[in-house]
């Protein structure tokens, strides 16, 4: 059975658990967002892109 799930949806889970369970605090976590915002528009975002899309279909080309 294979499970999709959006990255977004993924990384937002991760931060989320930082903030309750390791102590991170939420100005942090906003403040790696608004990178996130500003780095995907500027012109490294479509290699960000573009390495995040292969190394996804490297792990899914993976056979468990």
């Amino acid at each position: 059975m294979a499970l999709s799930i959006s990255v977004v949806v993924l990384l937002a889970i991760v931060v989320f658990l930082l903030v309750q369970k390791s102590g991170l605090k939420t100005g942090h976590a906003v403040l790696c967002m608004l990178l996130g915002f500003y780095l995907s528009s500027s012109s490294f975002g479509p290699t960000i892109r573009q390495l995040t899309t292969s190394i996804t279909g490297m792990i899914s080309s993976f056979k468990l």
